[in-house]
């Protein structure tokens, strides 16, 4: 169960996902109307919603290509400033999932996946303008840049460089 505290003055909801999800990490919708959790246990992205001051979980997709069995954790989860997109990392599938949002009720539609080229992606991060996708990839000591289409929200492979056990990338 993860608590959200709405505000330093009001009660703080609380809201229950499913057992063994492993919640990690969460990003809100530019419409601040939506909530995507990402489960490192069960490799899912819950859409999170609110009703009568209550959170629920509307919905939850797989991080995880179809037919992948391996063992996985989700790692990194951020969406496009304009709310069109959401990524999500993959360490064990070392991939990233792309979804495109519905616009209209924050449901996500799985785009594709793209190898991050090394192994165990910790996190990832777009460049301040959106245009370029980074991503640190700690057992493998590089950081992998991907150009991205604002269109479709694929990514293309850039260049990469060597670094010694990247964990984390901001700007």
């Amino acid at each position: 169960m993860i608590q959200v505290k709405t505000s330093f003055f009001t009660n703080q909801k609380t809201l229950k996902l499913a057992e063994g999800a492993g919640p990690r990490h969460l990003t809100f919708h530019p419409n601040n109307k939506w909530i995507y959790v990402l489960n490192e246990l069960n490799n899912t992205v819950s859409l999170v919603k609110e009703k009568e001051e209550n959170y629920y979980i509307d919905s939850s997709i797989s991080t995880l290509p179809k037919g992948f069995t391996a063992f996985s954790k989700a790692a990194d989860i951020h969406i496009t400033k304009d709310g069109k997109f959401l990524y999500a990392s993959n360490r064990g599938d070392n991939s990233i999932a792309i979804y495109k949002v519905n616009s209209e009720n924050g449901t996500l539609k799985t785009i594709g996946y793209q190898s991050v080229l090394g192994k165990s992606p910790r996190s990832f991060s777009f460049s301040p303008n959106e245009d370029f996708l980074l991503v640190a990839n700690q057992d493998t000591d590089n950081i992998v840049s991907f150009k991205r289409n604002f269109k479709t929200g694929k990514l293309t492979f850039v260049d990469e460089i060597s670094i010694s056990m990247p964990v984390c990338i901001l700007f």
